[in-house]
């Protein structure tokens, strides 16, 4: 393990150096990468991103890492974890853009609405408790109705119940975690969660 490299993927879309400072808390070998070569090499992929979906597509294609990506993961089955963005791109399809995603889990990406938009703001900014709906190493040591750190106006909508982790109520209850065989996604934003998040990445790296 000590030569294999946690690879960040900088698709220019936000938030890697916070993510790669809360990872190297816990493991020396993480690199923030769009090396193609890196990610087919890394010992697990962390894909977080903030920002516009249609954006996120056209630079990962652009920084030619799609092919990587579907390559690392679908055949050569490396671990990774989505972060907010990141956990979106993995869906079929998003509402943000009119475009299509990864499609490794069987999802779309809607927007975030609210009718009570006094009590309930959009974007989504701040800590929510979440709810666990299956056993996963991932939530290892992490209380049910923990609490995270969420940014978005835009969530997960998934077709198959068995892909999700953990819902989040703001207003409506929605998927903020999702688990598909090496696929992991959160809504939420791990590196912003103090302990709790630590704890998550520590079990992700655990895999």
């Amino acid at each position: 393990m000590e030569n294999k490299n946690i690879v960040i993927v900088d698709y220019g879309m936000g938030n890697l150096f916070s993510v790669q400072k809360k990872v190297s808390k816990i493991f020396p070998n993480v690199i923030v990468s769009s090396n193609a070569i890196d990610i087919l090499s890394a010992y697990k992929i962390i894909l977080p991103g903030v920002g516009h979906f249609a954006k996120a597509v056209e630079n990962l294609h652009q920084y030619k890492i799609w092919e990587a990506l579907n390559q690392a993961v679908l055949i050569q089955k490396t671990p990774i974890l989505g972060i907010c963005l990141g956990m979106q791109l993995m869906a079929k399809y998003s509402q943000e853009g009119n475009c299509e995603g990864l499609g490794w889990v069987d999802g779309e990406v809607v927007e975030l609405k609210v009718k009570d938009n006094l009590r309930f703001k959009i974007p989504h900014t701040g800590w929510n408790q979440t709810q666990q709906l299956k056993n996963s190493k991932l939530l290892e040591n992490i209380p049910d109705n923990s609490l995270f750190y969420f940014v978005h106006s835009y969530r997960f909508s998934s077709n198959k119940l068995e892909e999700v982790l953990q819902n989040t109520i703001y207003e409506s209850s929605f998927p903020c975690a999702i688990e598909k065989d090496n696929i992991f996604g959160v809504q939420y934003h791990p590196e912003k969660s103090h302990d709790i998040g630590l704890q998550l990445i520590q079990n992700f790296i655990n895999l």
